[in-house]
């Protein structure tokens, strides 16, 4: 557990030895750190991994106000405190669907002179009013008010659908427990206010100096594929990887390729650094 720059405290887990290469996993809207429990396991031995559950989710705390998650800054000092507590230099953010949000709000703030690269998975490029209708999915969070509502069965039941509508083929029975229970945990009020700032984060990945990697499942419904190659054309060293078959969740729908993936693209980065 970390403190963030409003006192706010931020629940971080890790694995891997901290010597090797590190990685800071961000995972998505309604969403925990546990997501990434399969893509850890193969990449541990490898690399120090590092994961952290976005405020208003998980096991950090929940501001009850929505100033505390429409702040850009606040986002940015969430993930800068992590990177302190686990002395995390030269890393690799990885970023899930609203996890992009989350980086471009770090990248804004701190710059990029700490960074070794960054990846998004689904990742979105905008929110509020600079969000266009060709960045949305028809299985958008944005579009289902039930996501939002306080009545428990409203709100178990969209949550569940939306569960269903993050992946082209279904989730082991485990693994979609998890994540319905994962968006069980944020309250209505935080899943409202993580869309209350307007935003377009174009201009903020177009200034990034490291390299990007942007992975994207050709059958997303949360989150167009044309925003993930937007993405990565607005990166300066950007590259777009999609996934054929694939939905909103490619580290859980093909974790071994995505874990292959983003171990080459660490690797590349730091053989280009070292050259």
């Amino acid at each position: 557990m970390t403190t963030s720059s409003d006192g706010t405290r931020i629940a971080t887990y890790s694995a891997g030895d901290p010597a090797n290469p590190a990685i800071l996993l961000i995972h998505g809207w309604a969403q925990h750190a546990l997501c990434w429990g399969p893509l850890t396991e193969r990449l541990k031995d490898r690399f120090h991994i590092v994961a952290m559950d976005l405020r208003g989710h998980g096991a950090s705390d929940k501001p009850e106000d929505a100033a505390s998650y429409t702040d850009t800054a606040l986002w940015a000092d969430d993930v800068a405190a992590v990177m302190d507590l686990h002395h995390l230099n030269d890393v690799t953010l990885v970023g899930w669907s609203y996890g992009s949000r989350v980086i471009a709000s770090y990248l804004a703030t701190h710059g990029d002179a700490a960074l070794g690269g960054v990846v998004l998975a689904g990742g979105i490029l905008a929110i509020g009013s600079a969000r266009e209708d060709w960045m949305v999915g028809p299985a958008s969070p944005g579009l289902d008010r039930d996501l939002y509502t306080t009545d428990q069965v409203r709100l178990l039941a969209a949550t569940a659908r939306f569960v269903d509508a993050c992946t082209a083929r279904p989730l082991d029975r485990q693994t979609y427990g998890l994540m319905v229970g994962a968006n069980a945990l944020v309250p209505p009020l935080v899943r409202r206010a993580l869309f209350g700032a307007d935003w377009d984060m174009r201009p903020t990945y177009a200034a990034m100096t490291c390299p990007g990697l942007v992975i994207h499942g050709a059958a997303d419904t949360v989150v167009s594929p044309a925003t993930g190659e937007a993405a990565a054309k607005a990166m300066p060293k950007g590259r777009f990887l999609p996934y054929d078959g694939v939905g909103h969740a490619p580290f859980l729908e093909d974790p071994d390729r995505f874990a292959a993936d983003l171990s080459a693209f660490v690797q590349d980065t730091r053989k280009e650094q070292a050259a």
